[in-house]
C-alpha cells in the first residue's frame, strides 16, 4: 500500500491511498464467505459454492463492492497511522479507480486536530471577588435555617402575607370549566409566587369559608398560556410562627449549644462556599484569558456536529425534562431562533478550543490521571445527571466513554496549572493563593466545558434508560 497526504487547510486533509491487488486477497476471502452464507445454488450444497459460479451468477461487481467495502476502514486506519495524523470524525471517501486484478485507488478527506502553539501564560492576571462574609449573610442564613423549623397554626381571622391557606381551585376558559382544572385541599403560602399571579391577592384578606374570582394566565395543563376565570376557596387559615432565636433553637436546629456557636458555623459554611466560588471564577477567568491568547483553527464538520449534539441535548433531555420545546424555550427566554442558533455556535467554538489547547497542555505537561481522581470526577458526573455512580459507571462501560472521563479530569489539571502561573488577585487589589484549595481541581474540571463532557451524560442517560425500558 502506499499513501500520500494532502493539507488542505490547517484543520483537515486529503489522504491519497493505492493499494495493489494482492493485498486484497483476504477480504476477498472474506466477500466469497459472506456471500455463500447467504445465496444458493441448486446444485451446491450452501456454504460449498466455488468463486467462479458465484462470479457467473452474481458477477464479479457484486464480489468486488463486498471486498473493498470490508478493505476499505484498514487501509485507511493504516494511511491514518502512517501519516501520524490525529483524525476527527469520520472521513469522506471516494474511489478513484478500482481495476480487477491489478490497483484500488481511493481518497479519504477527514478533519484533523489542528498544531497548536501554547501562548506565554505566565503573564495573565484575573480579579475575583472578594472572600468576604457580611454580618448580614450570617443572619440571611440562620433566618432560613428559622423558616426551616417554623411551626403553623390555625386562625380564625382573614389570611395575611405569609400565611399558610388551604384552598379549593377550579379554572374556567370560554365559560368551560377544565377537565384538568379542578384542585381541592391545596396548601399554599401567601407570597410565595409558586401558584397562579393573582393568587396572592385573591386570597388576601378572606376567612375560611370565603371566596374570590381572578383572571390569570395558566401555567400549565391542557389550556397552557390562556387566560382562565379562577375561582379561589378558602377552607382554612394558618400562621407560621417562627421559634425564637436563642440558645433553645440553636439546640433543636444544630448540634451546637448557643445561637453564637451556629451563627459562627453559618460563617464558616459560608466562607466554605466563597472559597470554592471565589476558585470557580479564578478558573473560568483564567481560560477566557488563555483563549484570548492562542490562536486555534476550528474543524468546520466538528463545530458544525458539536452544534447539533448541543441543540439535540438541549430540546430532548434539558427542554424535555420541563416539558417545553425549543419555540416556547426560545419565547420565555425572548430570544430568536437566529440568536440563540447564534450563541449555541460560539458556545460550540468556545468549547472546542478550549478542549484543543488543553488537550495540548495535557501532553505538554505529561499529566496522568490516577484512579482516585477519575472515580472522584465520575461521582460528581453522576449526581448531575441524576443516576446513581453505579448506574453512571455501569452505562460509560458500556458507551466506551471512559477515555472521555478520563480528558475531562486531565483537562481540568492542565487548566489548574495554568491558574497557578496565573496571577489572581481580589476586588481589594490582595493576592489570592489558590494552591491550598482543595476545591481548586474540583473547580477547573467543571469549568473546562468541551465537547467531550455533554455527550458523555448524554450516552450514559441514553444507555441507562435503554436498560429501564428493557
Amino acid at each position: 500500500m502506499k499513501s500520500a497526504v494532502e493539507t488542505l487547510n490547517p484543520t483537515r486533509v486529503r489522504l491519497s491511498i493505492e493499494v495493489p491487488f494482492e493485498e486484497l486477497k483476504d477480504s476477498l476471502d472474506a466477500a466469497y464467505k459472506k456471500i455463500n452464507r447467504q445465496v444458493t445454488v441448486k446444485g451446491f450444497r450452501k456454504g460449498k459454492i466455488p468463486a467462479r459460479v458465484i462470479d457467473q451468477r452474481f458477477g464479479r461487481g457484486a464480489v468486488l463492492e463486498e471486498a473493498v467495502n470490508d478493505a476499505l476502514p484498514k487501509f485507511y486506519t493504516e494511511a491514518v497511522n502512517e501519516g501520524e495524523l490525529n483524525v476527527l470524525g469520520q472521513p469522506e471517501v471516494d474511489i478513484t479507480e478500482l481495476k480487477d486484478g491489478e490497483l484500488l485507488a481511493f481518497t479519504a478527506e477527514v478533519d484533523v486536530r489542528p498544531e497548536i502553539e501554547i501562548p506565554d501564560y505566565s503573564g495573565i492576571e484575573v480579579t475575583v471577588d472578594a472572600l468576604e462574609v457580611t454580618d448580614e449573610e450570617v443572619e440571611k442564613a440562620v433566618e432560613q435555617l428559622r423558616e426551616r423549623f417554623a411551626a403553623t397554626n390555625p386562625v380564625e381571622r382573614a389570611a395575611a402575607d405569609g400565611d399558610v391557606v388551604t384552598i379549593d381551585l377550579e379554572a374556567k376558559v370560554d365559560g368551560e370549566v377544565l377537565e384538568d382544572g379542578v384542585a381541592d385541599g391545596v396548601s399554599y403560602t401567601i407570597g410565595s409566587g409558586e401558584l397562579l399571579d393573582g393568587i396572592d391577592e385573591a386570597v388576601t384578606g378572606l376567612e375560611a369559608g370565603g371566596e374570590a374570582t381572578f383572571t390569570s394566565e395558566l401555567k400549565g395543563g391542557s389550556a397552557e398560556g390562556k387566560a382562565a376565570e379562577v375561582t379561589v376557596k378558602v377552607t382554612a387559615v394558618a400562621a407560621r410562627e417562627l421559634p425564637e432565636l436563642d440558645d433553645d433553637f440553636a439546640q433543636m436546629a444544630s448540634e451546637f449549644d448557643t445561637l453564637e456557636e451556629l451563627k459562627a458555623d453559618s460563617r464558616k459554611r459560608l466562607e466554605t462556599t466563597k472559597q470554592y466560588d471565589q476558585a470557580t471564577q479564578a478558573q473560568e477567568r483564567v481560560l477566557e484569558e488563555l483563549l484570548k491568547l492562542a490562536e486555534v483553527p476550528i474543524p468546520e464538520k466538528l463545530l458544525a456536529d458539536e452544534v447539533q449534539t448541543r441543540k439535540h441535548n438541549l430540546e430532548h433531555h434539558q427542554l424535555g425534562q420541563m416539558g417545553l420545546d425549543l419555540e416556547k424555550y426560545l419565547e420565555i427566554q425572548g430570544k430568536t431562533l437566529e440568536e440563540f442558533e447564534n450563541e449555541t455556535s460560539e458556545q460550540a467554538i468556545k468549547g472546542i478550543k478550549t478542549q484543543f489547547i488543553l488537550d495540548e497542555l495535557v501532553n505538554k505537561e505529561k499529566l496522568n490521571v490516577n484512579q482516585e481522581e477519575l472515580t472522584e470526577h465520575l461521582m460528581r458526573r453522576a449526581a448531575s445527571s441524576g443516576m446513581s455512580p453505579d448506574q453512571f459507571a455501569q452505562a460509560v462501560v458500556e458507551g466506551g466513554q471512559v477515555p472521555m472521563l478520563v480528558g475531562e479530569v486531565a483537562r481540568g489539571k492542565a487548566l489548574a496549572v495554568v491558574v497557578e502561573a496565573a496571577k489572581v488577585v481580589d476586588t481589594n487589589g490582595e493576592v489570592v493563593d489558590l494552591e491550598d484549595d482543595e476545591d481548586t481541581a474540583e473547580a477547573a474540571t467543571e469549568t473546562t466545558e468541551a465537547p467531550a463532557q455533554a455527550a458523555t451524560e448524554d450516552k450514559a442517560e441514553d444507555k441507562a434508560e435503554e436498560k429501564n425500558e428493557a
